[in-house]
């Protein structure tokens, strides 16, 4: 598992933003996170990652900015940090967790938790909450470590349809950050949040088999709500469009975390599509409007949009919405 790091030099920067600033090394797409690398300019001299690009894989069309060898080096840890985030790894440094800021809630109190098995399910789930709500979202393992990543955050947020997010850890480069999942979810409990959706974020890992994928983290997510009194709402992965025949209809990542999942939790089906085979209880959804709430979004499945693949993005919107029933 070895990296594959090249020099170069920084020619041009295209995007700054305080988490995230997109850049060129040489020319060639590159991604920095600048809190744990520090500031970019052209002309600096950087080491890059440039091994999921060099695989071609459909998340690595661009390096990462390993190491900024101009004005990176020698940053100070963040005041009072001391939790490591990806310890023992070559980019370890510490961070402040929300499990060292007091006292956390004891039960979630029946706060609905929407577990998401894509990041792409995000931003409809998050629709149908709707604004005027407080809403944060729980980032677990499973797809990109790095919130920053994340457009659809950025977005959610400018919209005022995401007020924070959290990164568990191995995530990392939230808002805030938390050792464990229980350990965010009753720290959003604690701080006055009205609900949560939770998921992984964007380039899920996969490997077409059924328990070697990043979608199990809905069972972790779906577990962890029931287990500390919050209503667990599952997202189903659904697909009209996916040429993959375990990806269509119900996806086999939605059949294989159910698997999982224990105690009292709904799924969330929208009532558009008639009944699923899933060989369990579904609570229907009306997920009427979806399309116009979910308007400016960025929504994208896998290369496809509303028009090519509708049935997922109602899927993750009937989520969203059984969540705001809950509200009302």
């Amino acid at each position: 598992m070895a990296l594959s790091l090249r020099f170069g030099t920084v020619t041009a920067v295209s995007q700054r933003l305080v988490e995230l600033i997109r850049c060129e090394v040489d020319g060639v797409p590159c991604i920095a996170y600048p809190r744990q690398t520090g500031p970019v300019e052209v002309g600096d001299i950087v080491l890059v990652n440039t091994q999921a690009r060099d695989l071609e894989l459909g998340s690595g069309g661009f390096d990462l900015l390993y190491a900024n060898l101009t004005r990176g080096l020698g940053l100070p840890a963040a005041d009072g940090a001391h939790v490591m985030a990806l310890p023992y790894g070559v980019a370890q440094s510490a961070a402040r967790c929300v499990e060292e800021s007091g006292a956390l809630a004891g039960s979630l109190g029946g706060m609905p938790v929407v577990c998401c098995g894509l990041h792409s399910q995000v931003a409809p789930a998050a629709a149908a909450i709707g604004r005027g709500r407080r809403v944060a979202f729980v980032q677990i393992a499973g797809g990109a470590l790095p919130v920053a990543l994340s457009d659809t955050v950025r977005a959610l947020k400018s919209r005022r349809l995401l007020d924070t997010a959290v990164a568990v850890a191995p995530c990392h480069d939230g808002d805030v950050q938390a050792v464990t999942l229980p350990g965010a979810l009753a720290w959003a409990r604690q701080d006055g949040f009205d609900a949560v959706v939770c998921g992984v974020g964007p380039g899920i890992v996969g490997t077409g088999s059924e328990y070697g994928h990043g979608g199990l983290a809905l069972a972790a997510a779906v577990n962890a709500t029931v287990a500390l009194g919050g209503r667990a709402i599952v997202t189903v992965r659904f697909s009209d469009g996916d040429p993959r025949d375990r990806h269509r209809g119900v996806s086999h990542h939605t059949r294989s975390a159910l698997r999982f999942c224990v105690g009292d939790y709904e799924i969330a089906w929208p009532a558009m599509l008639g009944e699923p085979s899933l060989g369990r209880p579904v609570t229907e959804v009306d997920v009427d409007g979806w399309a116009e709430a979910c308007a400016g979004l960025p929504l994208a499945h896998m290369g496809r949009g509303p028009a090519e693949d509708p049935g997922f993005f109602a899927a993750a919107f009937a989520a969203g919405r059984l969540a705001s029933r809950y509200l009302d």
